[in-house]
């Protein structure tokens, strides 16, 4: 019984921390001039590749960082990092602080293609 309560816990606990991503409203987004799309990756993962006009803030740092870059809470904010699993916890944090218009794009793998298809 503590085994199903504690697995049960668990998955409650990993799908609190996932986040899906949505492809769709975040071309979307982008598409508007005021959106803002951001790396939460780490320094050397954005070295080696970052998607184009993304400014890099790692979800660790985003909550302390976001209002200096984006003090509007109503503008239209585009996350993604390798999984998107810490774009996912980025948008939760930044969804506590009030920012209301934050997407979780996923990964940068899956992202990049979509970018290059819609130009």
């Amino acid at each position: 019984m503590r085994v199903a309560i504690l697995l049960v816990g668990l998955l409650t606990l990993l799908g609190a921390q996932a986040e899906e991503a949505d492809h769709a409203a975040a071309l979307a987004s982008l598409q508007r001039a005021d959106s803002l799309l951001i790396d939460v990756r780490s320094a050397q993962e954005f070295s080696a590749g970052a998607l184009p006009g993304a400014i890099r803030i790692g979800h660790d740092e985003i909550a302390a960082q976001i209002a200096s870059i984006a003090p509007d809470k109503d503008r239209p904010l585009v996350l993604y990092c390798r999984s998107g699993r810490r774009s996912g916890l980025a948008k939760q944090s930044l969804e506590e602080l009030g920012y209301r218009q934050v997407i979780n794009a996923g990964a940068y793998d899956d992202l990049l293609p979509l970018l290059e298809a819609d130009q």
